[in-house]
């Protein structure tokens, strides 16, 4: 571990000057780093309150190999608790969803209520007395849990700074995307869950910070006429660099080509936009037609403006949150959740939700484009050439584009910095020298910046 730290205190300089070395995406020293200290320190996207919307409902998800379960208890407040028993260290609940009162380990039958309690022990006092505590067993909960805008989100770290400063002026685009309507979103379905032969950092750069991929990634979408045919399509708009390693890019149309305001949301919703965002956001909300991004560590998103294919088929906007969640170092489970805006029409709802199986969905054209050349990159990384460190700048990638070229921007009305391009790697830059950062222990979480 010592060599690969030794190896980890060039990458800052290096990634800062546009160059990453290639093993860190294969590397297994690195990847119990990462596990060490990033995702046990920084706070990861766990689910959203429409999930569990009774007293009673509950979801299991993971925090990388940490499982948890998290539910509506029957005071209503949300709880999150490593999922479990705290007698043997079964795992206390395998389902996916569902209601309950209590959950029983089907180990030995212990039995939680909603609020983590032991309220049952088989055959109970007599064979661990009266003298037992049972309060010092009750369900260990997630350190910190907090949401923004029904987003639920967890950390492992009992010292971490809150979830607010740790999004940073995040939160002012999050605003846009999941604060935008009285109701705000709501999940449709159950999020999708796959495997894809990658290494996490992979897709999350590719969500934060590389509409430079789409022209020829997703060409078969030009082919088939989903996409434009312009290949600078995706530069258009501003790449917007943040504290922590996250970063978006409000991608806007090609000058000239009209297209409709608010990302083609109905315009009943209109008037929800302007109670609910300050006249900045409406602004940049307006001119947006799709915004990707990635929160670091593992949490991306995208919200385009998109069509499901057909020649007379209207387009649709949606929100599509998903984690990478790492399993080793070349294979990630990718969780994704389809929102909408609750308020949202029904028949626009359905037409978006056919929009995301068709683009975004496990089996949709811009997914199977991406996996496959994502498993494509950890493949090539695995080798003596990539690992190697004494083949002078052999082993690295090039992170180059706009570096001393691109200056930004003065008059963006948002936070972060702002460049205004999209075809740039700024944010990945920025992304992977805060994850060598805090690899090294360097790191800290930085108060929200503005252009």
């Amino acid at each position: 571990m010592s060599g690969e730290l030794s190896r980890l205190e060039d990458v800052v300089d290096k990634i800062k000057h546009g160059l990453l070395p290639q093993w860190v995406f294969a590397s297994q020293d690195v990847y119990q780093l990462e596990m060490e200290r990033i995702f046990s320190k920084s706070w990861h996207f766990l689910g959203h309150e429409s999930e569990i919307p009774n007293k009673g409902d509950f979801v299991t998800r993971w925090i990388v190999n940490d499982p948890v379960l998290l539910l509506r208890d029957m005071q209503g407040e949300i709880r999150a608790f490593l999922n479990s028993c705290t007698h043997r260290g079964t795992m206390l609940c395998v389902e996916d969803c569902g209601n309950r009162q209590s959950f029983t380990c089907p180990y030995h039958g212990w039995t939680f209520n909603t609020n983590g309690e032991l309220v049952g022990i088989v055959a109970g006092n007599k064979v661990y007395g009266s003298e037992m505590d049972r309060r010092e067993w009750a369900l260990r909960p997630i350190p910190q849990i907090q949401s923004i805008h029904g987003m639920i989100f967890g950390c492992l770290d009992p010292n971490a700074p809150n979830l607010e400063v740790y999004l940073g002026g995040l939160k002012w685009y999050l605003d846009i995307m999941a604060g935008r309507t009285d109701n705000g979103l709501e999940v449709r379905g159950v999020p999708h869950r796959w495997i894809v032969n990658t290494n996490w950092k992979v897709s999350a750069d590719n969500f934060g910070g590389d509409p430079y991929h789409t022209a020829m990634t997703h060409h078969s979408t030009v082919e088939l006429g989903i996409s434009p045919r312009d290949p600078m399509f995706a530069s258009y708009g501003h790449q917007v660099v943040l504290e922590n390693g996250h970063g978006i890019n409000i991608i806007t149309a090609a000058p000239g080509l009209k297209m409709p305001p608010y990302q083609g949301l109905p315009k009943v919703l209109w008037p929800e936009f302007e109670r609910n965002l300050t006249a900045e956001q409406l602004k940049v909300f307006s001119e947006t037609v799709v915004m990707v991004g990635t929160c670091f560590p593992n949490l991306s998103w995208v919200s385009p403006m998109h069509g499901t294919g057909g020649p007379n088929e209207p387009l649709t906007n949606f929100v599509n949150f998903r984690v990478w969640r790492p399993l080793n170092p070349c294979q990630i489970e990718v969780w994704s959740w389809f929102m909408i805006d609750k308020d949202a029409p029904e028949d626009f709802k359905e037409a978006s939700y056919r929009s995301y199986i068709a683009s975004f969905g496990p089996a949709g054209t811009l997914e199977q484009d991406d996996t496959e050349i994502w498993t494509r990159v950890v493949d090539a990384s695995r080798g003596f050439m990539a690992f190697d460190k004494d083949i002078q700048f052999n082993n690295v990638l090039n992170y180059l584009m706009g570096l001393d070229r691109v200056q930004p921007v003065n008059d963006w009305p948002g936070p972060g910095v702002a460049y205004p391009t999209c075809y740039l790697d700024a944010i990945s830059r920025a992304f992977y020298t805060h994850w060598a950062e805090m690899l090294l222990e360097d790191a800290i979480v930085k108060a929200p910046i503005r252009a």
